[in-house]
């Protein structure tokens, strides 16, 4: 199943940012699912974040807890996937492939979701 989706072109996509640790589990997770599950993902150079690429107006409705979800709509941060990283400091961990397309926000809490709750079992056997 492909987990991405089509997104009128705009100037901006909003981005939901989530701790490292926890974006990458929520990566592999989308990436183990049938299809392409996950568009363009940044990082930042300091390596504290990772950036998914949603549709505009994610951030209206954005909820879930230990992550933040920025509406760009051409204020300040711009991001258009294009190969160059879109905000200095900051470097594709997974490149655009097509321009229009981003992570389905539906999708993603799910992802991030079971991801916490793998670092949480992760973390209590130690």
């Amino acid at each position: 199943m492909d987990t991405r989706v089509s997104v009128p072109p705009c100037d901006a996509c909003d981005v939901v940012t989530v701790p490292t640790r926890q974006g990458l589990e929520a990566v592999d997770i989308l990436r183990r699912g049938a299809g392409e599950g996950v568009g363009p993902v940044l990082h930042d150079d300091g390596c504290g974040t990772l950036g998914f690429l949603v549709p505009p107006g994610t951030a209206a409705a954005w909820d879930v807890p230990g992550s933040t979800c920025t509406e760009t709509d051409g204020r300040g941060l711009s991001v258009v996937p294009a190969p160059e990283p879109p905000v200095e400091g900051s470097d594709w961990l997974l490149p655009p492939g097509e321009a229009d397309l981003a992570t389905d926000p539906t999708v993603l809490r799910a992802a991030l979701g079971e991801a916490a709750r793998l670092i949480r079992a992760a973390d209590s056997c130690r």
